[in-house]
C-alpha cells in the first residue's frame, strides 16, 4: 500500500466522434476545449477555471475492434505506475494496458479491479503539479462512484491499493449499502454500491459538477444526449441526475439546486 492516499487525478473520454463530443461536453458542463499538440495523435484537453480536468480523444481502432463502446476513465494518480500495476494484477486485478511513457507527460496503465471496473493508474513528471481547483467548482468532478458487482467485496481492495478510507455508510433500503469514501482529504469524495441488476458490468462513474441541473438536463436532451435518472436529491442536498451522451458514453452531474 502507497505511504499516503491515492486520489483521481485526470478523467478521459475515449469516443467514436471527436469533434461532436466535444461541442456537447463544451455546451453541457461549460468547458473549454482544445488541441494538446501532442505529435502523431488528436487529444483534447478539457478545462475549467483555467485548470485542465479531463482530456477527449478518439477510441482506438483496436479498442473498436474489442467491442468496447466510448467511455469515461478516471485516472488515480500512484508515486510508480509499475509498482502499483503489479501489485493491481497481484490483488487479482487485470492488466488491459501495460505501463507505458507519455512523452512530456507521465507515465500511465490501465487496470481493471477484481470485478472487472476499469480505471487508470498514473504518474507524472517530477515537480509537475497542475493547478488544482475548489472540489465543488463548476466543471470539475465532485463524485467519483462505483457500480461494484460486490460492495462489500471491492472495497478492501481500493483500500489495500490505494490507501483510501471509509466515510459513513448509507442504507438505502432494497438497494443496498451505499458506501462513503475518502481519497486523502476530510471529505468523501466518492461512493461504492453493488450494481443494479440492470448495470451489465462493473463501472466507475464520474459526476461533473454544474450550478443548476434541470437547466443542465435541459442542454443534455437538446444536444442529443439522454437523461437515464434524475433528477434526484441526494444526502446533503445536492441534486444529481445520470447520462448517456450522444456517443453512448455514461456520465453523471451533480449541482447545489435544480
Amino acid at each position: 500500500m502507497p505511504s499516503s492516499a491515492c486520489p483521481f487525478v485526470w478523467y478521459e473520454l475515449m469516443t467514436t466522434d471527436p469533434a461532436a463530443a466535444t461541442a456537447f461536453y463544451r455546451d453541457v458542463v461549460g468547458w473549454s476545449a482544445a488541441d494538446a499538440g501532442m505529435p502523431g495523435m488528436a487529444y483534447t484537453l478539457l478545462s475549467a477555471g483555467g485548470a485542465e480536468v479531463a482530456g477527449l480523444m478518439a477510441l482506438p481502432d483496436e479498442a473498436r475492434a474489442a467491442g468496447s463502446p466510448p467511455c469515461w476513465t478516471g485516472y488515480i494518480g500512484v508515486p510508480d505506475v509499475d509498482a502499483a500495476a503489479t501489485r493491481v494484477q497481484a490483488a487479482g486485478g487485470a492488466l488491459h494496458h501495460p505501463p507505458e511513457d507519455i512523452p512530456g507527460v507521465g507515465r500511465f496503465a490501465v487496470v481493471a479491479d477484481p470485478q472487472g471496473a476499469v480505471f487508470c493508474l498514473f504518474a507524472g513528471l517530477p515537480g509537475d503539479a497542475p493547478p488544482q481547483l475548489a472540489p465543488d467548482a463548476p466543471g470539475t468532478v465532485g463524485w467519483h462512484e462505483l457500480m461494484a458487482g460486490d460492495r462489500a467485496g471491492a472495497w478492501p481492495f481500493y483500500a489495500a491499493q490505494f490507501g483510501w478510507t471509509q466515510d459513513e455508510a448509507i442504507d438505502m433500503g432494497p438497494m443496498g449499502i451505499y458506501q462513503l469514501f475518502r481519497t486523502g482529504g476530510e471529505m468523501a469524495t466518492g461512493g461504492m454500491m453493488s450494481k443494479p441488476p440492470e448495470v451489465p458490468q462493473a463501472c466507475w462513474i464520474y459526476y461533473f459538477n454544474v450550478p443548476a441541473l434541470d437547466a443542465t438536463l435541459a442542454r443534455v436532451r437538446a444536444g442529443g444526449g439522454q437523461v437515464l435518472s434524475g433528477p434526484m436529491e441526494v444526502p446533503g442536498g445536492s441534486w444529481v441526475a445520470q447520462c448517456l451522451d450522444p456517443q453512448g458514453a455514461a456520465f453523471a452531474l451533480v449541482a447545489p439546486q435544480r
